[in-house]
């Protein structure tokens, strides 16, 4: 798996999870009192688990121990984060700390900190190497790593066992024919969830095609975002799930809050989710299964792993309390406690041992599994975001016209590169 995290200065508002500082001195507060601006993505999925409130007791806590550095708080969905913190940086009202889904563009754009200057070395020690070298550019670490995920394929036992089947499907025919069955003799249950809605089309869109050796880069690094096997894979999500009535009516305007709502629900029977899904499925008293992501011709030994990030920007010019905010944020306390509200994976080391180690996270253990040999979106190509936010703009429309719609990403991300 997974997947993914800005309005006037220091106000609340709900939504994707983004860190952000403002400058100054707090508007009227003394000269030598420093409010940084948080600007944070939500991993909630309803108003009483809005990160909102972790990241105002964060702050409150921190103030607490530093009282001469204030934390304005803005959290924002993942729909808006990108387009709003865009916004934030054109307009000059540039966040001190942002945590959201990807960092390389602000490097190419000379915006950001280098991680060794904003975290003390301890800090910067405890995250995890494979995580701490994916928020590189060239060599030098620029994103720092806040959660990880993967993805794997969820199913409801229940609603297999009415539609006579008896394990989780392993090839794309399989689930093809267990959705067949599903429709079948199990109505109102959407048999499969297939979100290529604006919120996480990219994440969706890569399972599929890893799925079938495909993928949005070559070995290379290049962009392939309409090779062969891409498209063969949208086209045979069209001939086989999306005509045939057996997934969402319209997945290009679909989300993947919508998807894992019902499924947690029970009205739909199989997806790939993120860990997270699991605590929405047994507070929804789903009876659910985990298995290994579906491919072409067999059950994948990769799967899609997400990091989201923190980083920090260099123009309100506050180094030393961006790196102690940064360290209190990192602490084992609250990392833990972030990871273990949304069932997310930990960065750090000392909170990966404390979440392998306390017998508490079992139903993890399908997600650690996989993560080591995850695969990640071209996360340090200065191009990324840009070329992503194309694919969450228009490429879930490829169910309808595979050929017409990759290929017209593929010229954007190419006049992305070329412009750089």
């Amino acid at each position: 798996m997974n997947k993914r995290l800005l309005v006037a200065a220091c106000a609340f508002t709900i939504g994707a999870l983004t860190l952000s500082a403002c400058g100054g001195d707090g508007g009227g507060g003394s000269s030598d009192t420093v409010t940084l601006k948080l600007v944070a993505a939500d991993y909630g999925d309803k108003a009483s688990n809005s990160s909102n409130a972790y990241w105002k007791d964060v702050a409150q806590r921190f103030t607490a121990a530093h009282p001469k550095i204030k934390v304005d708080v803005q959290v924002i969905n993942w729909n808006d984060i990108d387009a709003q913190v865009k916004t934030m940086i054109q307009s000059g009202n540039v966040p001190d700390v942002l945590q959201t889904g990807g960092y390389a563009d602000k490097v190419a754009d000379d915006l950001l900190y280098k991680a060794d200057e904003v975290l003390s070395v301890k800090t910067q020690a405890n995250l995890i190497d494979s995580f701490a070298k994916a928020g590189q550019v060239d060599g030098t670490q620029y994103g720092i790593p806040f959660v990880s995920s993967a993805r794997a394929f969820f199913y409801n036992k229940e609603v297999f066992a009415k539609a006579g089947i008896s394990e989780p499907p392993k090839t794309w025919d399989d689930i093809k024919a267990a959705a067949e069955k599903i429709k079948a003799k199990v109505p109102g249950v959407t048999p499969y969830a297939l979100p290529l809605g604006p919120e996480e089309t990219q994440g969706e869109s890569l399972i599929w095609e890893l799925g079938n050796g495909g993928g949005f880069t070559d070995s290379g690094g290049k962009y392939t975002l309409n090779s062969p096997a891409n498209i063969e894979t949208f086209s045979w999500l069209k001939e086989n799930l999306v005509e045939p009535g057996l997934t969402y009516a319209n997945p290009a305007t679909t989300d993947r809050k919508t998807a894992f709502a019902d499924f947690a629900a029970g009205k739909t029977a199989m997806l790939n989710g993120h860990p997270s899904l699991i605590q929405m499925s047994k507070e929804g008293k789903v009876d659910y299964g985990v298995a290994p992501i579906p491919g072409k011709k067999g059950a994948l030994r990769s799967t899609l792993g997400v990091a989201d990030w923190m980083m920090a920007f260099k123009d309100g010019g506050h180094k030393d309390e961006v790196r102690a905010f940064l360290d209190f944020a990192y602490s084992k306390e609250n990392t833990l406690k972030f990871d273990e509200t949304y069932n997310l994976m930990p960065v750090t080391e000392d909170t990966l041992q404390e979440m392998t180690g306390n017998g508490k996270h079992k139903d993890l253990e399908p997600f650690f599994e996989l993560l080591p040999n995850a695969v990640f979106y071209p996360l340090g190509d200065t191009t990324w975001d840009a070329v992503s936010a194309e694919i969450k703009k228009s490429g879930g429309t490829a169910v309808k016209d595979p050929t017409k719609v990759l290929g017209q990403l593929q010229k954007n991300a190419e006049d992305t590169v070329s412009d750089q």
